[in-house]
């Protein structure tokens, strides 16, 4: 059974992460820049966008490890000078981690509501789309953190004065020293904000 589990989360890791590339390029070819297009990118089809190390490596590691399942795919290149209207690379960010919150709320509502149309809770239904819901919460809140080359640090950016465009040197120059502190150190921190969105979504507490 444990297998099967780690066998589903990392099928759910997948399809979530591949449906927040492909946000990214959506939203970019909307804007103005066909990059993703052109180069096949806006599709729902995994192999496109399969990272060998984000995409099952990691994953499975942190699941051996009874950790969160977490990982990514490849970005879906885009060219920020093709970008119409203002704040383009901020809209281009955001797509993705608002693709994986609007996916945790439509399973998470589906979620918080099956019992009342007769769905058991401990039916494997309510565990698949409580899966789903965790990991697509997971990502909103980790992509949105404000360091490269997380999506939060183009949004960021894109807000940024002028004057403080040091911030964003220093943050591009030591951010794999940042995403690891993250990593190894915050998710107490984390860890709150997800079980507070499954909380608001689903209406019950969650285990993270």
């Amino acid at each position: 059974m444990q297998d099967i589990d780690l066998i589903f989360s990392i099928a759910v890791l997948i399809m979530s992460v591949v449906v927040h590339e492909v946000s990214h390029g959506f939203v970019a070819n909307m804007l103005g820049d066909p990059t993703a297009r052109i180069l096949g990118r806006l599709t729902l089809n995994p192999i496109k966008h399969l990272d060998p190390v984000g995409s099952f490596f990691v994953p499975v590691l942190l699941a051996l490890a009874n950790a969160p399942v977490f990982g990514w795919a490849k970005p879906v290149p885009y060219n920020p000078y093709n970008l119409k209207g203002k704040f383009g690379d901020a809209k281009v960010a955001a797509a993705g981690p608002l693709s994986n919150l609007l996916l945790a709320v439509v399973f998470g509502l589906v979620l918080r509501y099956a019992v009342s149309f007769g769905i058991s809770p401990d039916a494997p239904a309510m565990r698949i789309l409580d899966v789903i819901v965790v990991i697509n919460i997971l990502l909103a809140v980790f992509n949105l953190i404000p360091i490269p080359p997380l999506d939060g640090s183009k949004v960021l950016f894109s807000f940024l004065p002028y004057q403080l465009r040091g911030l964003q040197e220093f943050l591009e120059r030591y951010w794999l020293i940042f995403i690891a502190f993250i990593l190894f150190f915050l998710w107490n921190i984390l860890a709150p904000v997800v079980a507070l969105l499954y909380h608001l979504i689903v209406g019950v507490g969650v285990q993270v």
